[in-house]
């Protein structure tokens, strides 16, 4: 990790503002073998994945199950692991989940609980994650508009750790993102839910890391 700090992506940003993402995807899939890509099998995951698939089919496919999705979104996952043969790379908590509710619950963002939560179902998992994998490359789904957060960064951006997040479909809106499902008839997880974010424009916690 932290092996791409050395780029300019200040400049590489202003470059890649308006390239398609196919484009971006190729363009960094030259930097280096060692890469990831997160997915939470949210509302719009087939698209990066669908196109993540078709350039690198054996990239490690990064997904922490927080062990309290919905079931349809249990089934978009299945769907979508089959369909495009992902090389799923699956973690969960070290508690199960029969443990979590027995001793933390399910707790709203206002509750004291819900810190150590968010650190036992999906914080520590992705951490784990990212020590086994040690990867220079991070693909991901972030988009401006969503958080804070998120507003401050771009089509690339470092981890804390040092990797470069690339995400080629940084400034498109989700009426961009609807439109590309319906041309490629690909499906939307209608129903996810996230309970360590809860909020729609509250970060999730791995993009803090």
């Amino acid at each position: 990790m932290g092996k791409m700090k050395h780029l300019d992506i200040d400049t590489l940003n202003k470059s890649l503002r308006y390239k398609a993402p196919d484009d971006i995807i190729k363009w960094a899939l030259t930097l280096s073998d060692n890469r990831i890509v997160t997915t939470s099998f949210g509302m719009y995951s087939a698209i990066l994945l669908s196109t993540m698939s078709k350039q690198d089919k054996n990239i490690k496919v990064i997904w922490c199950d927080t062990l309290y999705n919905q079931p349809s979104t249990y089934e978009h996952a299945d769907q979508l692991i089959k369909a495009y043969n992902l090389n799923i790379n699956k973690y969960q908590s070290l508690k199960s989940k029969e443990e979590i509710d027995a001793t933390i619950g399910l707790p709203s963002i206002k509750d004291d609980n819900h810190v150590e939560f968010s650190e036992v179902v999906k914080l520590e998992p992705f951490r784990r994650a990212l020590q086994e994998h040690q990867p220079d490359l991070w693909f991901t789904n972030i988009r401006v508009r969503q958080t804070e957060l998120r507003n401050k960064k771009d089509i690339l951006s470092y981890s804390k750790d040092g990797i470069l997040k690339i995400s080629p479909f940084y400034y498109w809106t989700d009426d961009d993102l609807d439109n590309y499902l319906e041309v490629y008839n690909l499906p939307k997880n209608h129903t996810y839910f996230d309970p360590i974010k809860a909020l729609q424009n509250r970060e999730c916690g791995i993009h803090l890391q």
